[in-house]
């Protein structure tokens, strides 16, 4: 059974929150799995967004794609609403002038389990 990318509004995802929205780059571009589509904020800091899994998830790997975030910070709740979030994984970014940054986080390295609900803050 081949690797399954979770994080697509084909599998059921949503993004269910974000603290910024354009409407030529809206926050579903994060999950439209199109890497011409992007989501784009308003350069106030910070910014998140809550993505909606609908169900229990393994996360083995996630891949951030980025420009001009200094840190990220990605909690993960097991409620079946988005509450009671836990800290995954917090880290700061390598500045790129303008290049994108490509995160990956690998969950062995981590211990995340199962989750429903994803709050990435950058």
């Amino acid at each position: 059974m081949g690797k399954v990318d979770l994080c697509l509004s084909s599998e059921g995802t949503e993004v269910i929150l974000a603290t910024s929205s354009d409407e030529k780059h809206p926050p579903e571009n994060i999950i439209d799995g199109n890497p011409e589509t992007f989501w784009t904020t308003t350069g106030m800091f910070p910014q998140e967004f809550i993505i909606c899994f609908h169900k229990h998830v393994r996360i083995e790997r996630l891949v951030i794609q980025s420009y001009f975030v200094r840190a990220l910070k990605i909690e993960k709740s097991t409620s079946k609403e988005p509450v009671d979030f836990e800290q995954w994984v917090e880290r700061d970014l390598v500045h790129t002038e303008g290049q994108l940054q490509n995160e990956e986080i690998v969950a062995f390295k981590i211990g995340i389990k199962k989750s429903r609900d994803a709050k990435i803050g950058c």
